[in-house]
Formats: C-alpha cells, sequence, structure tokens
C-alpha cells in the first residue's frame, strides 16, 4: 500500500474496486486484523485494531474469496463450527443457522457433504458462516465470484437486507455492474493507490468518456491485462 487513506462511514456498502494486484485483498486483509500494516494504523470505532484487537474482532465478520469451508462436512456442521468460534451455541446458534440456511435455499442440502455442492451453494454457505453471529463490520472479498445469476441475485439481495439492519460492508469484485448497483461509496484503486472515490453517481457524473463504472474503471486503471 501506497499511503492509503480511507474512511468508511456506518452502515456503508462499500466497494473497494480495482485490477488483479490492485491490493484489494491486501487491504481488506489489514482492516480486519489478518495483516499489521507497516506503517499506521486502523481505526474501528474510534479505536486502534491492533491495541484492541480481541474486542474488535468480536464485531467482525469475514467472507474470503476463497472457499474456507471444509469439504467432508455437511452444511449445518461446518455452520456449527463456525458458529461455535464465533461463541454461538445451543439454540441460538440453531436458530440462526437454520433462518440462513432456509433464506439461502439450503435448508434441503444441509445434511450433504459441502465438497458435493455446486460453487454457487458453497458460496451461499461460505456467505452464512461470515454472519452468523451478526457482525457490525462485514468484509466481503468477490463474494459473487464464479456463480450464475440466480445465486449472485440471492446473495446481493440478502447482504442489502443485512446492511439495513445497521450492518457496514466493505466489499470488492470484478463485477462492475453489480458494485455500480449494489455499492452506496465506491474507491477504485491500483498499485495500492486510491485513485478515485464517491457515490457510483458522483463518479459518473465526473467521467466523461462513458456512462458505465466500466467505462471508467477501463479509463483510469488502463486496458493491460493483470492475470499473469
Amino acid at each position: 500500500m501506497n499511503g492509503l487513506n480511507l474512511v468508511i462511514e456506518q452502515n456503508e456498502i462499500f466497494g473497494l474496486l480495482g485490477p488483479n494486484g490492485a491490493g484489494k485483498t491486501t487491504t481488506i486483509s489489514m482492516l480486519c486484523g489478518l495483516i499489521q500494516p507497516s506503517s499506521g494504523e486502523v481505526l474501528i470505532n474510534g479505536e486502534n485494531l491492533h491495541h484492541h484487537a480481541e474486542k474488535l474482532k468480536a464485531i467482525i465478520g469475514i467472507v474470503p474469496q476463497d472457499i474456507a469451508l471444509y469439504p467432508t462436512l455437511t452444511a449445518r456442521e461446518n455452520l456449527n463450527f463456525f458458529g461455535n468460534m464465533y461463541g454461538i451455541h445451543g439454540k441460538k446458534l440453531k436458530e440462526v443457522r437454520e433462518e440462513w440456511l432456509e433464506k439461502l435455499g439450503l435448508t434441503d442440502a444441509a445434511n450433504r457433504q459441502v465438497g458435493t455442492y455446486s460453487g454457487g451453494m458453497k458460496r451461499r454457505v461460505n456467505l452464512i458462516a461470515g454472519i452468523l453471529h451478526r457482525p457490525k463490520i462485514l468484509f466481503l472479498d468477490e463474494p459473487t465470484v464464479g456463480v450464475d445469476v440466480h445465486s449472485r441475485t440471492v446473495i446481493i439481495e440478502h447482504l442489502k437486507e443485512i446492511n439495513k439492519t445497521g450492518t457496514t460492508i466493505l466489499y470488492t469484485s470484478h463485477h462492475l455492474q453489480e458494485a455500480e448497483n449494489f455499492c452506496t461509496h465506491i474507491a477504485i484503486m491500483d498499485y495500492g493507490n486510491i485513485i478515485m472515490k464517491g457515490t457510483p453517481a458522483e463518479l459518473l457524473a465526473n467521467f466523461k468518456g462513458g456512462n458505465t463504472l466500466e467505462h471508467l474503471f477501463l479509463d483510469l486503471t488502463d486496458r493491460n491485462l493483470r492475470d499473469s
């Protein structure tokens, strides 16, 4: 990161967009305490994450880009494991687990091993694992990557529901139209720098080269391939 300075207000859906290698995942890893910044600090509700890690991590939810589930366990067994990690047990865990399995269309398959699931089903269980404890801040690293339009729609609809109940969301994605419709604020980054930030409407109003976020993104980050 090159002197990254980012302010995210309570209850925003903040999109962090950029090409491969721009620094999105590294930024999220620092903001949720998985990586210690080489300089500077991360403040959550005015408190330093490094100094109050245990307290602040309890209000954070993380949904990583890679599926973080045990393939030989069922969905219920996976969610029981993650729920217990968050300190949720017994009746409370069962209630929230079954509520989200039903909302995300997984109840009938919940006793099957996750390794037998489709990509979209795994993504939905992956999401539930990060929200069981009703976090105040939710970090999402490409939560809809590799899924069909039906799973993507369901995931986004329920993320909006979570946000309406008071959860601030920080989200990365390569689906630019999805981000344009989903996010309240967006920052475009490349090579560890924030290039531009604002609401989707503000970004597009200041851009004369096209009328979509994709046009703006390509104009700001060049068209060189970044997957090597």
